[in-house]
């Protein structure tokens, strides 16, 4: 199979972590399109993928500005015509306070992030998917926890919203997959629990080998 008509695995949230994990995991049979925020993160990922063999598109954008959002679904679709793989790892992780006093400002970014922005993206790559594609996101269950009401809140939103979509697609596709990550060594985990021991964590990059075969089967 060659560069060229190796299927596209598009990575939204790709900079850093589990994201970027997933990437290099899956960049010896697939085309990787990493979207993330941090520029020099995204080139490391690209060295990475680069020296393994792979290729990446790499795509710089904020998901929350929705002009970036359709410009980067429109080029997948004039470049590739369609996208075989979906996975949404991006999420605002608002700090820890209590429910009667999060920050205003905090709480209407988990909103656009975690809630507003995954919405649309849905309605811009289910098109792109079809009925074959595989998309996938990533369920943190804090909802309900002390100290947890911005991101426990609008991240079982997301998937709830996710959930939705996999049941409507079940007959039509594309097919959506719903999957736990085992607790991990990521900057998002380090500022929830800073004081934790993170030798006892999962390494990311087994967790992307583990997972994959769920989201792609």
């Amino acid at each position: 199979m060659t560069q060229d008509n190796r299927p596209t695995a598009l990575i939204t949230g790709a900079s850093r972590g589990l994201g970027s994990a997933l990437a290099e995991a899956l960049a010896p049979t697939h085309h990787i399109i990493a979207v993330g925020k941090t520029t020099g993160a995204l080139e490391e990922l690209d060295d990475r993928i680069k020296a393994a063999g792979g290729q990446a598109t790499l795509a710089p954008m904020d998901i929350n500005v929705d002009a970036a959002m359709q410009q980067l679904c429109r080029s997948i679709f004039d470049r590739w015509g369609k996208l075989d793989v979906w996975m949404h790892t991006a999420v605002f992780a608002a700090p820890l306070s209590p429910a009667g006093h999060m920050p205003a400002k905090d709480f209407d970014k988990s909103v656009e992030t975690n809630i507003k922005s995954t919405a649309r993206l849905i309605s811009y790559i289910a098109p792109l998917l079809g009925a074959d594609g595989r998309a996938a996101f990533f369920d943190d269950p804090r909802a309900g926890e002390a100290f947890f009401g911005a991101y426990g809140s609008t991240k079982a939103a997301q998937i709830a919203m996710a959930r939705s979509w996999q049941t409507e697609s079940v007959k039509t596709g594309p097919h959506v997959r719903i999957v736990t990550p085992d607790p991990m060594p990521t900057a998002v985990r380090g500022r929830f629990f800073p004081g934790e021991n993170r030798e006892k964590l999962a390494n990311i990059h087994a967790e992307a080998a583990r997972l994959l075969p769920q989201i792609l089967d």
